[in-house]
């Protein structure tokens, strides 16, 4: 099925429109003077670059090749006396390395304009180049013989030659290709006295001319002489006057009377050698020096036919340029001077007044109305007529577009301010329904206060102890929806509370108390402002820890003082969370988002906003690691300013949102901050932990008996009489009598009480119920005093 087309005619602007109809005869005018111009301008460019290729490759290139020809030098040498010489090979080598990477990085940077035939040579020099550390290694170790090495160093000049003939025949001009090919001469008669100053300079160090390098001495000393010969009387007449001086000079003078002696002598061996009237040292002075003029001539030479050939492709590249930019100039004027006209009054009528008309409209959608739709949200009165002011643009077509948008800006806000209406009643019935779940919970936990104080039945007692626990969570849900709704939860204290009460009262509120072990809390308590909101963070996270963990494995809870503050940290040992998941996490923390953003997107996390709303609401630091253990890690940075600076326990103990029997069980234990709460430990409560575990054995080996006081005489004159005593089973019922004494005598060899530190009795277990109902008495009234 085909699919429609759309028939829609496509607006284009209005100046384009008048723009393209003026354009389209400058432009074919345009066209032509282009493609005339390009051709003459790539000829005059392809000239000057293959001048600049010689400048920027060529003459660092001789300089970098006159170390390597030293080097073939050296290494024939230390070939013909293996003994000496490498101290001064080496440090031969470096220089060439030196030479060669200052090479390499300036033809590097002009490979990239240069000819197709020059940058191929380049790479074949390069290529050879390359070589070079193998070839060392192999003459250090004498694996190669003079003949080799000759052979391998003949080799990249010959590659070298080839380049500089090559740039030469390139060159734009007659007279520039002249005098690159004259460069060219230079160089390979320089090469050709180095490579018979490398067969002398290895015969003296060897003590043998063997008679095919006599040969081949004698052969390259004529053809460099011819070279020079033939190639000076066209050189620049500086570069010619200095060519002669050095034929002239001494020096050039007594290395011409060797090269001649050496000759005439023919091969030697051994005792032959010193009838030479040179030494090996003079000899290798005179190379040099003369080497080097002559390295410099061929550089003055490449460097004076280059600069000729550069200035002869710029100038006719600016002379190309010059004729193509008047003929634009030309045809650019007449296309202009037509657009001016043709525009003037479209720009001034119309074009202007339509972009502050966009000015203003962007200015609205961007600024006005987003700090109105804030505004909103914050619960700020808006006056919205005083807050968008109408656009006039008058009555034409201008004008009426603005009345338009004029219309859909009000429209607009007119949604806006019900959408935020329509949010905070939402918000309200959400707060409404949390309020009163919360006021349900209270009562119900009344509700069991009460029954708790009445039972003294061991086995219903620890059940009410159960359901007040899930009370307990069922007001921390109830706490979430408050905090979802942008509210604080009801429980406040007034006083610090120590830390390790804190920590307490967050991991009696979760499900899976029994599994978190609380280990090294500080010695510090929360200003009483942060208790409520920090006990809900911590438990919402040790919960997370204990839901996503296996049943049997351990959650370890601990603090540790930093200069800032303190940390608590959760861990778990489950099967932790992704990377994903963990960046996703603490972006969360570091950034909650809006209630209504989750709801959009489906996210049902809602136990991390809860944790990111607390966090960011006390300014704690929150952030997800990975565990060693394979789980989660939550590092909880609480800041100094939360820290008491001043606290009272003995005043603040009666704040405390653990009761006072958790504390006493937790300090019995002899585990300090780290013994509360551990496997088999204590049942939370209403405002802590409430001990209790699977029955009333349970009871008995975690929690220990109410502090009985000694009797003591009374006084005759003043002492009140003794306080009434409970009498073991008294009060028992039969059945479960029968059952204590018949498990005491069992296991106390039928002593029949509990006095013997065996199992205990009924009425042993129905006092320390009653205690811990007591103290679960007095703790809550200790809360209820801090909410008023």
């Amino acid at each position: 099925m085909k699919k429609k087309s759309d028939s829609r005619p496509r607006h284009r602007p209005i100046g384009k429109r008048l723009t393209a109809a003026v354009l389209i005869p400058g432009v074919t005018l345009v066209v032509m003077w282009a493609l005339t111009s390009a051709y003459l301008l790539l000829g005059g460019y392809r000239d000057r670059q293959v001048a600049v290729s010689v400048r920027e490759v060529s003459v660092p290139a001789v300089r970098a090749l006159a170390a390597v020809q030293r080097e073939r030098e050296l290494s024939m040498t230390y070939l013909g006396r293996p003994a000496s010489g490498m101290r001064d090979l080496r440090a031969q080598q470096q220089q060439t390395d030196q030479a060669l990477a200052q090479m390499r990085g300036a033809v590097t940077a002009a490979l990239g304009d240069v000819p197709s035939g020059v940058a191929q040579r380049v790479r074949r020099l390069d290529d050879a180049l390359d070589q070079l550390p193998w070839e060392r290694a192999q003459i250090g170790v004498g694996a190669v013989d003079r003949a080799e090495v000759f052979s391998f160093y003949n080799g990249v000049f010959d590659i070298a030659a080839d380049l500089f003939d090559t740039q030469a025949r390139m060159l734009p001009s007659g007279f520039a290709t002249r005098g690159g090919l004259d460069v060219t001469a230079l160089f390979r008669a320089t090469d050709q006295m180095s490579r018979a100053t490398s067969l002398a300079s290895a015969a003296f160090a060897a003590g043998t001319l063997t008679p095919q390098d006599h040969l081949g001495f004698a052969t390259l000393v004529g053809g460099y002489r011819s070279a020079l010969d033939q190639t000076a009387p066209h050189l620049e007449p500086d570069i010619r006057d200095r060519y002669r001086q050095l034929l002239a000079g001494d020096t050039g003078r007594r290395l011409a009377e060797a090269e001649n002696a050496v000759i005439s002598h023919g091969p030697w061996s051994g005792p032959g050698q010193p009838t030479i009237p040179v030494s090996q040292v003079d000899w290798q002075g005179l190379t040099n020096q003369v080497s080097a003029t002559l390295t410099d001539l061929t550089v003055a030479q490449a460097d004076e036919s280059s600069a000729q050939a550069l200035a002869n492709g710029t100038r006719r590249l600016v002379t190309t340029l010059a004729g193509s930019v008047v003929a634009l100039l030309a045809a650019l004027t007449v296309v202009v001077t037509a657009t001016r006209v043709s525009r003037t009054v479209v720009d001034r009528a119309l074009v202007a007044r339509l972009v502050g008309l966009t000015n203003d409209a962007l200015a609205l959608a961007h600024e006005r109305l987003p700090n109105i739709v804030r505004r909103l949200r914050a619960g700020e009165p808006v006056d919205v007529a005083g807050e968008l002011a109408a656009l006039d643009y008058g009555e034409d077509e201008v004008g009426k577009l603005a009345q338009a948008f004029n219309a859909a800006q009000a429209a607009a806000v007119s949604a806006t301010v019900r959408q935020a209406q329509a949010r905070d009643g939402v918000h309200n019935v959400f707060l409404g329904i949390a309020r009163r779940n919360q006021a349900l919970v209270h009562r119900q936990l009344e509700l069991l206060d009460e029954m708790e104080r009445e039972e003294e039945n061991p086995a219903l007692l620890e059940r009410l102890f159960r359901l007040d626990h899930l009370a307990t969570r069922a007001r921390r849900n109830a706490e979430n929806l408050v905090i979802l709704g942008g509210r604080k939860p009801g429980r406040r204290w007034r006083r610090p509370i120590p830390l390790i009460d804190v920590v307490r009262a967050a991991v009696a509120e979760t499900e899976q108390y029994t599994r978190v072990r609380v280990d090294r809390v500080p010695d510090v308590s929360l200003v009483g402002s942060a208790v409520a909101d920090a006990v809900h963070l911590v438990a919402e996270l040790v919960d997370n820890a204990t839901a996503f963990s296996p049943p049997r494995s351990e959650v370890q809870v601990s603090g540790a003082p930093v200069r800032r503050g303190v940390v608590i940290e959760i861990e778990d040992r489950g099967l932790g969370m992704s990377e994903e998941d963990l960046a996703r996490a603490n972006a969360m923390m570091a950034d909650p988002p809006d209630f209504d953003a989750m709801a959009l997107r489906g996210d049902a996390r809602l136990g991390l906003f809860v944790i990111a709303r607390l966090a960011a609401r006390l300014d704690i630091g929150v952030e997800f690691r990975a565990s060693p253990y394979g789980g989660t890690r939550a590092i909880v940075r609480v800041p100094a300013h939360l820290v008491a600076t001043d606290t009272h326990p003995e005043e603040s103990a009666g704040d405390s949102p653990v009761p006072r029997r958790v504390r006493r069980a937790g300090s019995d234990r002899g585990a300090g901050a780290g013994g509360f709460p551990g496997t088999g430990g204590p049942e939370p409560g209403r405002n802590g932990a409430r001990i209790s575990g699977t029955g009333a054995a349970a009871v008995r080996a975690d929690e220990p008996p109410a502090v009985e006081v000694p009797e003591q005489a009374p006084s005759e004159a003043t002492d009140p009489p003794p306080l009434p005593r409970r009498r073991p089973r008294q009060n028992l019922a039969p059945q479960l009598r029968a059952t204590a004494l018949a498990g005491a005598g069992g296991e106390n060899g039928g002593d029949g009480g509990a006095a013997g530190g065996g199992e205990r009795s009924p009425e042993r277990m129905r006092d320390m119920l009653s205690a811990f109902q007591r103290g679960s008495r007095e703790a809550r009234r200790a809360g209820e005093d801090a909410e008023e």
